[in-house]
């Protein structure tokens, strides 16, 4: 079974900065895609980044893509996600993902998530 080791939310102002990051480690760990959704109480789940391992390809939902870069390191079986100019519509909780469809940013398991928070 995968396990997805992700680390990095916490609580920042507007226009702030955060990077989290997620290793995939276990069986079937080593997928096409990676990348984060988001959810915020009382809203629906929403993509956010995917990048296809080894190629690099990456997808991005539309209200953060310009502010947010997912990368990777294909060695370590990580990628990183650095939110930039954080908006306070950017609070919620993120997961991480893996397997799935990095097209359309819907994946096929995911962790307990981290919270981000961003104040005005």
């Amino acid at each position: 079974q995968v396990q997805l080791e992700e680390s990095g939310g916490g609580t920042v102002q507007a226009g702030g900065s955060l990077r989290l990051s997620c290793a995939a480690s276990g069986r079937n760990s080593r997928s096409s895609c990676m990348g984060w959704f988001r959810q915020a109480p009382g809203k629906e789940r929403e993509g956010v980044a995917g990048i296809v391992s080894g190629v690099g390809t990456t997808y991005y939902g539309s209200s953060v893509k310009g502010r947010f870069t997912i990368s990777q390191d294909t060695a370590k079986n990580t990628v990183y996600l650095q939110m930039d100019n954080l908006k306070p519509e950017d609070t919620a909780m993120y997961y991480c993902g893996i397997g799935g469809s990095c097209l359309y940013l819907k994946f096929g398991y995911w962790d307990q998530g981290t919270q981000v928070t961003v104040s005005s």
